[in-house]
């Protein structure tokens, strides 16, 4: 199968969706299908055997300087005419993917479309809720352009639903349960983490560090804990780390800024417990990660979190922004090795349950999906087949067509 991949974020940038779309594309070669590219920014021209096409890109200051957001350029079309793809797969489609959708409508082309970010939710948490109604609008718009749509957890599911998005399906969640396990962690790195004090318990954060991911809730347990030998490990860098280094000054709080490869595997490893206190997550790559590495999660009940995290078993939940709930579950796995250490090894064995290669054989079930899909509705479309994809409206007369594609292009953007 030949398959088109538009990707809003890649590679240099790392995160949860540059992972799951990395993971993919390896497993998608090593099953013997083509793939191409199209990512926005400084991405390295091949990757696991699929080339990628770069596109210019500008950044997203103020709001979010270190994602380069695509521009459409003559260069796509070319491209997509010359791959001839079976299937288009948009991941969380804004700018760049959008485009790609048009793109594929055009030519008549299956789509599927991943949603992975709760853009509206963004919006408010950004200070950017003015545009809430008309994101929310525009996101149902692009994605009811595909035949399928996947989400990464069964909430996200639900809350693409609510969010008017049609024909919404589980991705499955999978990990790396190599590159993440127990026997990563190490002396240094605790050294590292602890400032020195590697006796200390340890709770750590990995990721982003934005408004998003509520990351001053951390602030009141270390307040409250630091005292007792706890210290807080903050690994990861982002447009809020300047203010949160304040927020959190005479605490006993460590940046240590970004990591990857081995230093990152090292830093999950080697510590107690898992603080993730962010509500806007579609899934939580890193509390997988966390769970392979042998560590257990304390989680706001909110998102995706509570599918990627069995309460009781691989973690704790807390109701979001109940600071004191937070602050008695950290102290509790911190404290008691006896719950700590069972509900580590108990995450362990649920992440080894989710390999890539399951995950992506159930991708490939939902191309040949969308490829169904679409040429079953394609057979019933006449020659005015663009605008009924686009719009889903009865086919308006050739002398009508104009000014209803222009009322409809004015309300959905």
């Amino acid at each position: 199968m030949r398959i088109a991949i538009f990707t809003e974020v890649f590679l240099p940038k790392i995160d949860g969706v540059v992972t799951r779309v990395l993971r993919t594309v390896e497993q998608l070669t090593a099953l013997g299908h083509e793939v191409l590219i199209f990512a926005p920014g400084d991405a390295p021209s091949n990757y696991a055997g699929a080339r990628v096409v770069r596109v210019n890109s500008f950044s997203a200051r103020p709001w979010y300087p270190e994602l380069k957001v695509g521009l459409p350029t003559p260069n796509i079309a070319r491209e997509v005419e010359e791959f001839a793809p079976h299937v288009v797969h948009l991941v969380n489609p804004v700018a760049l993917a959008a485009y790609g959708s048009l793109s594929a409508a055009r030519r008549d082309l299956p789509m599927l479309s991943s949603f992975h970010t709760d853009t509206p939710k963004y919006a408010d948490a950004l200070g950017l809720g003015p545009i809430r109604r008309a994101g929310t609008k525009y996101i149902r718009w692009i994605h009811n352009l595909a035949e399928v749509n996947l989400c990464t957890s069964p909430q996200m599911v639900e809350r693409a639903q609510d969010l008017g998005i049609e024909r919404v399906d589980l991705w499955p969640k999978a990990i790396d349960t190599v590159g993440y396990r127990p026997d990563r962690a190490s002396a240094e790195m605790r050294e590292r983490l602890t400032d020195g004090n590697p006796d200390d318990k340890l709770m750590i954060y990995i990721g982003r560090m934005s408004k998003e991911k509520q990351l001053r809730e951390l602030v009141e347990p270390i307040r409250q804990l630091g005292p007792r030998g706890v210290r807080l490990a903050m690994v990861g860098s982002g447009p809020d780390r300047d203010e949160l280094e304040r927020d959190f000054a005479g605490t006993n709080t460590v940046f240590t800024g970004y990591m990857s490869g081995d230093a990152l595997a090292a830093a999950f490893a080697s510590a107690d417990v898992f603080a993730f206190p962010s509500r806007t997550e579609t899934l939580g790559f890193v509390a997988l990660e966390s769970m392979a590495s042998g560590v257990p999660v304390v989680g706001a009940r909110a998102g995706g979190i509570p599918f990627a995290v069995t309460e009781g078993s691989s973690g704790l939940l807390y109701e979001p922004g109940n600071v004191a709930e937070f602050v008695a579950k950290l102290e509790s796995l911190l404290f008691d090795a006896e719950l700590r250490t069972p509900m580590g090894s108990a995450g362990r064995l649920e992440a080894k349950q989710y390999s890539w290669r399951a995950a992506t054989e159930r991708l490939v079930d939902f191309y040949e999906l969308a490829i169904d899909r679409h040429w079953a509705r394609s057979n019933t479309l006449s020659t005015y087949s663009l605008p009924m994809r686009l719009f889903g409206t009865p086919l308006p007369r050739p002398t009508d067509l104009r000014r209803e594609l222009t009322d409809e292009v004015a309300e959905n953007l």
